[in-house]
């Protein structure tokens, strides 16, 4: 897991209706992603964000896990199933976009 690059997007998009219609095009993001012919993203957790003053007006976040960082770069560049989600989000009225991604230094938890 260490060794895995952990991506997190934010999105501004102030409409419910909208919010859903993005986390529904992550849905098909996890179904159809495909890089040689297989699955690559080994993890996708997506979601509206809880009210708080902290979000500062992001309202659906994504956590997804590569692994490796070519395979995050073919999700940026090339992946078909990536290309339609872009495509979508622009249609929503998205009013701000943050990506960051890293490979942890630090992993711990409870969790297995």
């Amino acid at each position: 897991m260490a060794d895995r690059v952990h991506r997190i997007t934010m999105f501004k998009l102030p409409d419910p209706a909208s919010q859903q219609k993005l986390i529904q095009a992550y849905k098909t993001v996890d179904e159809t992603n495909q890089k040689d012919g297989k699955p690559y993203i080994l993890s996708l957790a997506v979601g509206p964000t809880e009210e708080d003053p902290r979000s500062q007006g992001y309202t659906v976040a994504c956590k997804t896990e590569f692994a490796t960082m070519q395979d995050m770069r073919y999700y940026d560049e090339s992946c078909a199933a990536h290309q339609i989600l872009k495509t979508t989000a622009k249609d929503l009225g998205v009013e701000g976009i943050m990506t960051v991604y890293f490979k942890p230094q630090v992993t711990g938890g409870a969790s297995p």
